[in-house]
């Protein structure tokens, strides 16, 4: 299928929308924001992993808020169960039966905050929900409903009391972001604009979760034209190849980076991919997923400029002429 015009058009109302409506609350950090939004449209997850204080809940919350959708929030601790995070069945002694009672997984958006501090078998309870957007309790598999995003927060300065994802668990994740602290002044319009009360209190949905699947729709059917995949898999071979890295791109992020650059160019109002569609996106679909050599981690380098490496090394192809 094609993408028309007007569907462009109507995907860039619907998205600045979004956008718009949670800068109201999370102000001066609208690159982050898009990028959120984006992984959303794209059908992936966030990690969202920054110092404390700085709105990574916040900007979940604004989030699903932007849409009229269900929400559920779970604070993962280490006493958290896997039933908690999945469901239970229940003897229901009237019935004589169990009766399945659904836990906060099921919901369109999710919230696992500071995901690191539950154990591994409880984050383990979100593998199956982020990759086949399903859960099987006591051997019955439940569909979850679309749209399904996953919003995990975490604190990378505290580690005591923490366990850190296993790499299998941050490759399902599409998109790892950071909020940072805001400039002088929006710090000083967040002192106006929450002296009273706070703005998310104010927020109302600006779209419903049926113009969600509409818009990820449109994005599936963005055109990559072959020359523009083939520089996806040279992206991909290349940290493969890095001899900085222990571990490069997963197939996986090679797909996850295809449908990240499909929605930006959505957004930019284009019915193609080009290069500079996956290069906006490339820092925050792989720098979960790459590992450093420790001889490299030693000598100071990191994941943000060996990627900056190999955006640059990789030749990029023609764009438009070649589609």
């Amino acid at each position: 299928m094609t993408v028309t015009a007007a569907e462009l058009e109507e995907f860039g109302k619907r998205f600045d929308a979004i956008v718009d409506n949670i800068e109201r609350v999370i102000q001066g950090k609208r690159d982050t924001i898009e990028l959120m939004t984006m992984c959303l449209l794209s059908g992936g997850h966030a990690l969202v992993e920054d110092v404390p204080g700085v709105g990574k809940t916040l900007l979940a919350k604004s989030l699903a808020r932007s849409i009229d959708c269900s929400f559920h929030r779970v604070q993962f601790t280490p006493d958290l169960l896997p039933s908690d995070v999945t469901g239970v069945s229940v003897w229901d002694r009237d019935s004589s039966t169990f009766e399945f009672r659904p836990g906060p997984v099921f919901a369109n958006v999710v919230l696992g905050d500071e995901i690191n501090r539950a154990s591994p078998k409880t984050q383990a309870a979100l593998l199956e929900a982020m990759e086949e957007r399903q859960v099987t309790v006591d051997g019955v598999t439940r569909s979850l409903d679309l749209p399904f995003m996953v919003v995990a927060t975490q604190n990378p300065i505290e580690h005591e009391g923490t366990y850190p994802l296993p790499e299998a668990q941050l490759d399902r994740f599409m998109m790892r972001l950071d909020i940072g602290y805001p400039s002088r002044d929006k710090e000083l319009e967040m002192l106006d604009a929450h002296a009273d009360h706070s703005t998310f209190e104010d927020l109302q949905p600006v779209l419903h979760a049926q113009d969600v699947i509409e818009m990820a729709t449109t994005a599936r059917n963005v055109h990559v034209a072959p020359v523009v995949k083939s520089y996806l898999v040279d992206l991909a071979e290349a940290s493969r190849n890095d001899p900085e890295l222990l571990l490069g791109a997963s197939p996986r992020a090679t797909l996850f980076l295809q449908r990240a650059a499909r929605t930006t160019a959505a957004a930019k109002g284009r019915d193609y991919v080009s290069p500079d569609d996956i290069k906006a996106v490339i820092h925050p679909v792989l720098n979960h997923r790459l590992i450093l050599l420790p001889e490299a981690e030693m000598r100071g380098v990191t994941v943000d400029s060996v990627i900056a490496g190999i955006t640059a090394g990789v030749p990029v192809p023609g764009t438009r002429a070649n589609v």
